[in-house]
């Protein structure tokens, strides 16, 4: 009797598991959409610390109205401190933004061309990437390029230091494509890290310098970095991954498109600036426009973020998560959506 029941419980525990795994863990996420809609965007951010998050940061530009900080939760689990919104955070992919907004200004000045072929630009791998001879510019910066998408490569590790853009490019080469050259969008963190690599064969240095000097330094942002390098790690708030005791500041990622650091605040007049025209030139915002989007998120081990303009409020809202994983990364979205019903509530300035 024992032994057949020890075989059952062999049998039934695995698919508990699995369907707790899948039913119980989200709920934060679950209840937060659930719950009734607070009046302020500080209750909401409260509220989402509320249902377990570490820390949580937003910055919202309203169109006549002077842009808030908002912040709950802590800087870190050594701590205590609570989270200071002028903290620098990883953001991860919404560097892509600020790689396309280069390209776009370095197409203008004929710098570079769109139409012109991955071959072109890196001869050196016209034989280790498929189609690199049908690939253009334009297709890596839209997704189009089929190129594999190194963190889906057998070899990546998010919790192994990412100091080596070569080091993920490696996981790629001499792999078969995804897909013939624009025969569909999807999105590949190579194509950027491509990008990267040949504007700074264009420039003759490093993109991350074009961009502080022609991007950040007009709209006098001092607090947005390259790399996690450049930065005193004390200024960075603690993020942290489900099921991992250890914080995760000093987990680089050097590739680009993936390896910015910055505030929210410069997040968000980089975002107001490049959504209102005032970043760009007429043609180059046309360049801009045919080839990229206009907001975007990013993840890294431990730091989740939504940077977006809501065009029918002319709002930008920036939202920073300091815990990444299944049921962090859903209650994240939930409240960053739950953010923008509140702000749709309140008075708001549409521009002329």
């Amino acid at each position: 009797m024992m032994t057949r029941t020890i075989r059952i419980l062999r049998i039934v525990m695995p698919l508990v598991a699995v369907i707790c795994s899948v039913v119980f863990v989200s709920w934060a996420g679950v209840w937060a959409w659930l719950a009734p809609l607070p009046d302020t965007v500080q209750e909401q951010v409260d509220d989402a610390v509320g249902y377990g998050l570490d820390g949580m940061i937003v910055y919202v530009d309203q169109a006549g109205k002077a842009p808030v900080l908002y912040a709950a939760g802590r800087q870190s689990r050594a701590s205590e401190a609570p989270a200071d919104p002028r903290s620098l955070f990883k953001i991860a992919s919404i560097s892509k933004l600020y790689i396309a907004a280069a390209t776009a200004k370095l197409v203008n000045k004929h710098v570079l061309s769109l139409d012109k072929t991955l071959a072109e630009y890196l001869p050196a791998l016209a034989s280790r990437i498929e189609n690199a001879d049908k690939i253009t510019l334009r297709m890596l910066l839209q997704h189009r390029s089929g190129i594999p998408n190194f963190t889906d490569m057998d070899g990546f590790d998010w919790a192994a230091r990412q100091s080596d853009p070569d080091d993920n490019l490696q996981l790629v080469l001499d792999k078969p494509a995804g897909f013939p050259p624009d025969a569909r969008n999807s999105y590949s963190n190579t194509n950027y890290l491509l990008i990267g690599a040949i504007l700074d064969n264009a420039l003759g240095y490093s993109h991350k310098r074009y961009i502080k000097n022609e991007i950040l330094a007009p709209l006098g942002l001092t607090h947005t970095y390259g790399s996690l390098n450049e930065i005193n790690k004390a200024d960075l708030i603690s993020g942290y991954q489900e099921g991992v005791d250890a914080e995760l500041k000093s987990l680089d990622f050097e590739t680009p498109g993936g390896s910015m650091i910055a505030t929210a605040r410069d997040v968000g007049v980089f975002l107001r600036a490049l959504n209102d025209g005032s970043l760009l030139s007429a043609d180059e915002q046309a360049i801009y426009s045919s080839v990229y989007q206009y907001g975007h998120t990013g993840w890294l081990p431990g730091y989740h973020s939504i940077a977006r303009y809501q065009k029918d409020i002319d709002t930008v809202v920036v939202q920073f998560v300091t815990d990444t994983g299944d049921s962090p990364d859903l209650l994240s979205n939930v409240v960053y959506s739950r953010i923008v019903q509140i702000l749709h509530r309140q008075p708001h300035k549409t521009s002329q």
